[in-house]
């Protein structure tokens, strides 16, 4: 999750279909650039109120990869590791950091569209061609790395197997992906939406990204196969499903994952998921973190204590802390309503 938001109350501008887009002080350009040369981000909102030093935004993509079930469409989860650093323990979609190396040269040869294509789909000007390739390749690879899923162009058995052996032996995945002469089906994984850490984070404190969030349908003839590192388990869960399992305690979630299954609720079907993402630009959420009779709370875009009146997912405008996990002031029926 990444690149660098302002705080500033009314600098939200419309993006002309209805969503809301959030000012950033640092573009995902600039941030990259700083990667690419082993340089630290910036580690402060130009206009945060109070003028502290929070931890570095790193850029990140995570992919929503969707099936049709038997009740419905449902959504595969990846459980992180308990020891890991970011949402140990928790369920998640298959995601992680985008490196300097996702937006390299060599990605050309395993494109399918040209890079200002990738660029225009984000319809967000803090992009540019390189950070836009650098972002989809890491959400491919990411999903490869974490579920061993490959969102390539005619995948077969074989060529998964080797892509596997290739990437065991140290190559790049672009390098990889090149020496098979496979390409990355990028026109099938469309900008869902895009998440920024706040400041004074709740859930995993101390940690900042900027990630954009991709869907996908699950590849054709793969099966998800963990890497039993970063990710120990793994559910096909249906989105109501989902927050059932979490308000039972049976799972845990982070907040962006609890409010992307609430708005995927929404959906009777993986072709209405797709047909919203094409249709629209991808939301951008900044949320603010407050306190909240005796506890933190964190609003969303459409709350009265988040500068953007405007909302942008169905669901809760807040979600309150309650013991140890987030949940909406009025109970579990919050997650459900338009």
């Amino acid at each position: 999750m990444h690149g660098k938001p302002d705080g500033t109350a009314g600098a939200h501008p419309q993006n002309g279909q209805g969503r809301t887009r959030a000012t950033l002080a640092f573009s995902w350009s600039e941030i990259f650039e700083c990667m690419a040369h082993t340089m630290m981000p910036p580690t402060r909102d130009n206009n945060s109120s109070s003028g502290n030093t929070f931890p570095a935004i790193i850029p990140a993509a995570t992919v929503l990869i969707c099936r049709e079930g038997d009740r419905g469409p449902e959504v595969l989860m990846i459980q992180r590791h308990s020891k890991s650093d970011v949402h140990g323990g928790s369920y998640v979609f298959p995601g992680g950091k985008v490196d300097a190396q996702d937006g390299a040269s060599d990605a050309d040869a395993v494109l399918d569209q040209p890079r200002a294509q990738l660029q225009a789909r984000l319809h967000d000007e803090t992009f540019d061609t390189t950070a836009a390739t650098a972002v989809h390749v890491a959400a491919a690879r990411e999903v490869f790395e974490e579920a061993g899923l490959l969102l390539a162009e005619g995948v077969t058995a074989v060529a998964r197997a080797h892509v596997t052996a290739l990437a065991a032996q140290g190559l790049g995945f672009a390098a990889l992906l090149a020496r098979l002469g496979l390409r990355l089906n990028t026109r099938a994984m469309p900008p869902w939406s895009r998440w920024v850490t706040p400041e004074h984070a709740i859930v995993s404190p101390g940690k900042r990204f900027d990630t954009m969030f991709f869907l996908a349908r699950e590849p054709e003839g793969q099966q998800a196969d963990l890497d039993q590192h970063e990710a120990v388990c793994s559910a096909w869960l249906r989105p109501r499903e989902a927050l059932e399992r979490y308000w039972s305690g049976d799972i845990v979630l982070a907040p962006p994952q609890i409010m992307s299954m609430v708005h995927l609720t929404h959906y009777a079907s993986v072709d209405a998921m797709f047909a919203q993402a094409r249709s629209h630009v991808p939301y951008v959420v900044r949320p603010v973190v407050f306190e909240f009779d005796g506890t933190r709370a964190i609003a969303y875009p459409g709350d009265e204590r988040h500068p953007v009146r405007q909302r942008v997912m169905p669901g809760p405008t807040r979600l309150i802390l309650r013991g140890k996990r987030m949940e909406p002031v009025g109970g579990f029926k919050d997650f459900l309503r338009d």
